[in-house]
């Protein structure tokens, strides 16, 4: 019984582990990108990204343009650096489109 029940615990945990997906957001300013410049930073968020460490300014990126794109993803890049660290430096993706 114990084993049954540690397998599909540890399948579970697996399934949870390998199934997670990058995450992305989109908010657009004004009319939204009238062109195709892309402006790309690294956020660094630390534990878990719950502390913000250095976060990418959007206002900055698109260099005073009203109407703009700002897309906030943590690509896979991202993951494996979080990964690889174990959560503790959690990085994402910062692209203003305008």
């Amino acid at each position: 019984m114990k084993k049954g029940l540690l397998k599909v615990l540890g399948g579970t945990l697996l399934s949870c582990f390998l199934l997670t997906s990058c995450y992305t957001y989109t908010s657009v300013v004004g009319d939204g990108a009238q062109g195709n410049t892309e402006v790309t930073e690294w956020n660094h968020y630390v534990i878990f990204g719950l502390a913000p460490v250095g976060v990418s300014n959007s206002k900055e990126m698109a260099d005073g343009a009203e109407n703009y794109e700002v897309t906030t993803r943590q690509t896979f890049v991202n993951g494996l650096v979080s990964a690889i660290t174990f959560g503790i430096y959690t990085p994402t993706t910062s692209t203003v489109k305008k």
